[in-house]
């Protein structure tokens, strides 16, 4: 039996699809990016090593925040189709609206991520 989206999820729906395919697009021109600067050392002097390594790693980390993110909704639309999407995964409570129009793949309710938060420092 298919679960049957209410019009909040609908429109979470197009909202997480809209940020995946822009993510998407980020992390291939991320990595087409990666491959010129790549592609473009040659000889070079020891100051211009290094700052393409800097600009090799700073890529690099940027594509990895954008991996983490495109997996993150890639679940949420997986939570969106099998009818678990909206509920904090720490305490089973309703994640409310406004809070995931602002992030629309959050895992946890305002409360259970401050209190997350609190923990870590």
């Amino acid at each position: 039996m298919d679960y049957k989206m209410t019009p909040f999820e609908k429109e979470m729906e197009r909202n997480l699809l809209e940020m995946q395919q822009a993510i998407q697009s980020k992390i291939n021109k991320t990595d087409d990016d990666f491959r010129s600067v790549i592609g473009s050392m040659g000889i070079k002097d020891s100051i211009d090593l290094a700052s393409d390594e800097l600009a090799t790693k700073k890529m690099e980390a940027v594509s990895q925040i954008d991996v983490g993110r495109l997996k993150a909704v890639e679940q949420a639309l997986i939570r969106l189709r099998n009818g678990k999407y909206g509920v904090c995964e720490q305490c089973g409570k309703k994640i409310p609206e406004d809070r995931l129009r602002a992030l629309p793949y959050a895992l946890l309710c305002v409360e259970c991520k401050s209190l997350n938060e609190k923990r870590h420092f």
